[in-house]
């Protein structure tokens, strides 16, 4: 047998796969990453936690073909260098070479979490059997990746489709990534949350009557993103308004990627992408209005993602 050994590294824990080639996750291993602590003590975890997952499921060193690992941050894939994470004391760390050592695995690989999603998705998701298709995830802000005959879109340095980053909306609310009017910041998880507050507190000061205060217990602040979604399904007029207006930015982000890169698929992942087709529905006839192939065959099929956490782990397996 020959097998993968996939590793995604966050700022709270390392999750390593056993990956079969069919792309299929045979076992995982978690760690906490301790991310206090320095580049090398957790690249020692890295590799360890990698070769346990392996050892412990049956799988002998030599029916180790490659590890793949995503990461949050800027990476270099050439190169295979983090050159940044917020959330990470990585800088500019040669993270492939590094674990080819500690590991004894010749063939590592490395890329942006959100990026290898998309591909996972590609390969073995909502858009499987694509060409070409974009992912987008929304989560606390908005990511995602483009995947062209099979292989990740990077651009040429390592940052290519931050597309939480573009400008839906000029001189708007000021982004985490210093511009103003940013995707994420409209269209995010954390975007609804905000918009939901908002809404409540507009609610509790002109004595407009909606489930959404009750459900909040009156503090606006403990509004989640499950918040306007429950209180709509109940028929609540004030939080469908919320959703209307979370479900036009949406719209107008996802509209501008098919625009722009044609994809066969569109697939829509994420915490928010819980919600299925009650998030789906919505946007796609705002999204036929608005593309500019509106009146041209084929057009891209939006869809839900389907892998849910283990989309970043066969994307990394999958480099």
């Amino acid at each position: 047998m020959k097998y993968s050994v996939a590793v995604d590294l966050g700022g709270t824990k390392i999750c390593a796969a056993l990956v079969d080639t069919s792309y299929r996750i045979l076992a995982k291993k978690v760690v906490p990453t301790g991310a206090q602590r320095s580049s090398e003590e957790i690249l020692a975890d890295i590799a360890a936690v990698a070769l346990a997952v392996a050892k412990e499921n049956g799988a002998q060193k030599e029916e180790i073909t490659k590890l793949g690992i995503v990461v949050p941050g800027a990476v270099l894939p050439e190169s295979g260098t983090l050159a940044y994470s917020c959330n990470l004391p990585f800088r500019n760390f040669p993270i492939t070479r590094e674990l080819s050592r500690l590991t004894g695995i010749e063939t590592v690989r490395l890329a942006n979490d959100a990026n290898a999603a998309a591909l996972g998705e590609s390969v073995m998701g909502a858009a499987k059997g694509s060409r070409s298709s974009v992912m987008v995830t929304l989560g606390t802000g908005v990511g995602g990746g483009y995947i062209f005959d099979g292989k990740i879109q990077t651009g040429i340095n390592g940052a290519a489709a931050e597309l939480g980053h573009m400008v839906i909306r000029a001189g708007g609310e000021l982004c985490t990534c210093g511009r103003r009017g940013c995707f994420e910041v409209y269209a995010s998880a954390t975007a609804l949350k905000r918009i939901t507050c908002e809404a409540i507190i507009r609610c509790q000061t002109l004595g407009i009557p909606t489930l959404m205060i009750d459900a909040v217990g009156g503090n606006a602040d403990q509004s989640d993103t499950r918040t306007a979604f429950d209180a709509a399904k109940k028929g609540d007029a004030e939080a469908q308004r919320v959703l209307s207006v979370f479900t036009e930015n949406l719209a107008c982000g996802l509209t501008n990627l098919i625009n722009i890169y044609q994809p066969e698929v569109l697939s829509i992942g994420g915490g928010l992408s819980g919600e299925g087709d009650y998030l789906l529905k919505p946007l796609l006839p705002i999204i036929d209005r608005e593309q500019y192939t509106r009146s041209v065959e084929p057009k891209t099929v939006i869809r839900i993602a389907q892998l849910g956490n283990d989309a970043g782990l066969i994307g990394a397996a999958a480099l």
